[in-house]
């Protein structure tokens, strides 16, 4: 009876014992979870201006999406996380991840969803999905146990054409197409720069009457400088185009190309017509550069 009751609270220690070793080691278990990754970001500015600016002030820049990629160095991603504006973390991202390099990109922009972010070198917007203003920042890593906290300065990596219409939209015209290409849809994060030859458009609605309106084509062009050759396309309700113009249009990466004119002038239904127009860089966005033709 006696070894029995030995051999009852021998095991009956031992189970102790286990429990109290197994409780020691779940705090290194939890270690890196989302509250505490041993990698941690923050948006601090997009192209000088302070991200919080963006998000408060009316007339600043504006991203109403964040994605934040890692991927190791061979270019396989490990792991992605996509905000939306509102979110209570907008703006902040942590990462668990094991010890050892990695390449890291985030982005800023506001299209209607997210890009493909599979490879680094040909992230894809698409045209369903919209174009927009966009900011990039990319690095690479060390990654250790302890953890490091990246403050992000993005810059921006698109052109934009912006066309303005100076007539007002006549009878029978119900839809605008802007067709594009020279630029791409599709960019490297590690230059910034695109990688396709891609044929990007963006459509709009519209009514008769409206006065001065405005349309901003993005694209990445796949180097500093570039042209863009865009057709526009009136089309009436039944989809019937009615009028097109195609222009070449000189750009620049971070600076906007003003196209503006009387498209309309003289318009009369199921006949193409010409028109005079001209073209201006608006170097507001990164200096001040102006030209003509």
């Amino acid at each position: 009876m006696v070894m029995k009751q030995v051999r009852f609270f021998l095991i009956l220690l031992l189970g102790v014992v286990t429990g109290a070793c197994e409780k020691q080691i779940l705090p290194e278990e939890e270690y890196g979870s989302s509250a505490k990754g041993n990698l941690r970001v923050n948006i601090f500015q997009l192209d000088q201006i302070p991200f919080e600016t963006t998000l408060r002030a009316a007339n600043a820049p504006h991203c109403s999406r964040l994605n934040f990629a890692v991927y190791d160095m061979q270019g396989t991603r490990i792991k992605q996380v996509n905000q939306q504006e509102g979110d209570n973390d907008f703006g902040t991202a942590a990462f668990l991840l094991p010890a050892g390099q990695y390449q890291f990109v985030a982005l800023a922009h506001s299209s209607n969803g997210n890009p493909t972010m599979t490879d680094p070198q040909k992230i894809q917007f698409t045209n369903a999905k919209g174009y927009t203003d966009t900011f990039l920042y990319y690095t690479t890593l060390t990654v250790g146990e302890e953890q490091q906290t990246l403050s992000l300065s993005l810059h921006r990596i698109v052109s934009l054409c912006r066309i303005v219409i100076n007539d007002a939209i006549p009878e029978g015209i119900t839809r605008l197409s802007f067709y594009y290409t020279g630029g791409s849809g599709h960019f490297n994060a590690i230059t910034g720069q695109g990688v396709t030859n891609s044929k990007q458009e963006a459509t709009y609605e519209v009514v008769a009457g409206q006065q001065q309106t405005q349309y901003d084509l993005y694209t990445f062009l796949h180097s500093t400088e570039g042209t863009l050759h865009v057709k526009m396309t009136a089309y009436d309700a039944g989809d019937n185009v009615q009028l097109e113009h195609e222009f070449d249009i000189p750009m620049a990466v971070n600076k906007i190309s003003w196209l503006q004119g009387a498209f309309f002038a003289g318009f009369t239904a199921s006949a193409t017509q010409s028109v005079t127009t001209t073209v201006t860089i608006d170097g507001t966005w990164d200096g001040e550069d102006f030209f003509t033709f």
